[in-house]
Order: structure tokens, then sequence, then C-alpha cells
């Protein structure tokens, strides 16, 4: 479950991106992920996001009737070009069992979502070379232990102490806040993720829920697409969208590939309705998995 952006407190979260940044349970069932976020969620005056509002008892919802009337809508923008045939046949099969049943399903489209991997890797790249800024060997994160000057120690513990694909996104997010790129890069940024959270809000207004894949492709090795940045940063394109808009939204096991590889299904649901996402959830376990 990836909760609604302040439903939980990033008090002692190590800051990467901070509009971004979100804590969210992972647990073997709905029940269990249900009763993880009943604990962790509320108000908490130290961080300045955390929304202060009344928490429902999620554990409780998956003891309700079967969400019937919930309306599901169905992204055709993240069924195109790049998706595994066999997780589409298992997202769709799902629908399609739903609909049988009486589940209103009908097709929405997210026009501007084609750029939440760009827009993503602008914002929070930016975001993260201001936060890692603190890590400079002085007072946070690692030192190395025989530098000569104050210059030497910075350059030293930083080179040494982040990882490439760290340095990466510093060095991609120092050039996008640099003068001259800040307004064509980090500025139009902003500008499209309220468009894709416009075209969420839209939708909304219609559905109560979206059915989408989790990744495009099956997963793969360890390691194995290490040299390719890239194609890696692409495997987020169907959850940062997510992301970007604040949603909750509940991943569930549905089914497997022929090679016996997981397949998920991403439910995502409404600001601060995680509820919703936990019935159908439940239903869907009880019923088809």
């Amino acid at each position: 479950m990836k909760p609604t952006y302040g439903r939980i407190s990033r008090y002692g979260l190590v800051a990467f991106a901070s509009s971004l940044d979100q804590i969210g349970p992972l647990g073997n069932n709905t029940a269990d992920v249900a009763a993880i976020l009943q604990v962790i969620s509320g108000h908490d005056h130290r961080d300045s996001t955390s929304v202060d509002m009344p928490v429902p008892d999620y554990p409780a919802s998956l003891n309700s009737e079967a969400p019937e009337k919930v309306r599901i809508g169905i992204p055709v923008d993240f069924f195109g070009e790049g998706l595994d045939p066999e997780i589409r046949t298992a997202i769709m099969g799902m629908t399609d069992r739903l609909k049988s049943d009486g589940f209103p399903v009908g097709e929405v489209t997210l026009p501007h979502c084609s750029y939440a991997v760009a827009v993503y890797y602008i914002i929070a790249n930016a975001e993260a070379s201001s936060n890692l800024a603190r890590y400079d060997g002085a007072r946070y994160g690692y030192r190395h232990p025989y530098s000569k000057d104050l210059q030497n120690m910075y350059l030293e513990s930083r080179s040494e102490g982040f990882g490439d694909e760290v340095k990466r996104r510093i060095i991609l997010g120092t050039f996008v806040l640099s003068a001259g790129y800040y307004d064509a890069y980090y500025r139009k940024a902003q500008k499209v993720r309220r468009l894709i959270y416009d075209d969420f809000k839209n939708v909304f207004q219609e559905y109560d829920v979206l059915f989408t894949p989790t990744a495009p492709t099956p997963p793969y090795k360890l390691g194995e697409k290490i040299d390719n940045p890239l194609e890696m940063y692409l495997g987020d394109i169907y959850t940062i969208p997510v992301n970007l808009a604040g949603l909750p939204a509940l991943v569930i096991p549905c089914g497997k590939t022929k090679a016996g590889l997981p397949i998920g299904l991403q439910i995502i649901g409404k600001h601060f309705d995680e509820t919703t996402l936990f019935k159908l959830g439940h239903f869907l376990e009880k019923q088809y998995l």
C-alpha cells in the first residue's frame, strides 16, 4: 500500500524527494497491510506534511459487505506499447470477471501521464540534490578518514559515500536547478505535474478506483538492468503517476506468467480513500485469487 501523501508521518525517514517521499506497509495479504496502516497512520506535529484528520478503522472495513457498487476505470493509456502481453491478459482477465459479476467497468484516459516519467525524474532528482547536500561528511553520512583539508573531505566523502545511481541523480538534479535551466525544466515539470493531478481528479468524478498494471514487464534478475538506467526508470511508468498526484494505491497479486513470475495489479484510489482500496482488495483475494 502506498498511502495518500500526508496520511503517514515521514519523521525519521531519510529525505530523498520531499514532495514525493511516502512510507507504506508491505504484507502477505490485505488484512496484514490494513492492520499495519492503522497503527502507523495519523497526524504528527514533527512532520508539517502530516495531515490532521481522523484515521478510519481499516481492519474493520474488511469485514463489511462486498463493494459491488465500486466503479472501476481502466486507463487505456496504461495498456499500450511496452506492456508485456501476459501482464495485459492477466489484468484484463480480472476486470472481465468483475464486469461479469456486475461491477461497473469503463475505459478512461489520463492524457498527461505519458509525461510522468520525465516529470518525476526532473522533480525527484532536483529535490534529491538539495536534500542530499547535507551529507557532506561534516555532520551527516560517511566521512573520509584521511582527508587533508576541508575541501578534500567534502570531495572524498561524497565521492566514496554515494553510489553511482545516487551521484547520477544529484548531478541531474543540480543541472535542472541551475541558472538558465530552472524554468526550462523544474518549473515546467511542476506545471505538468499539476496537469497529471487534474487528469486523475477528473476521472475520479465518474469512477471510484482505477485498475492498472504495476510494472510493464515481469520481474528481471537482480543486476540484469544495472547498465541500462533508462530501462530501469521506465519500469516505474505505472506507479510514478500515483506518486506525482499524491494518491493511494494498493498492489495485489494477479496471477503469474508462464515462467511462474508474479504479476501485480495496482488499484488506485481517491485521496484519503484507502478504505475502498482495502475493501476491494480483500474482496478480490477471497473471490478470485
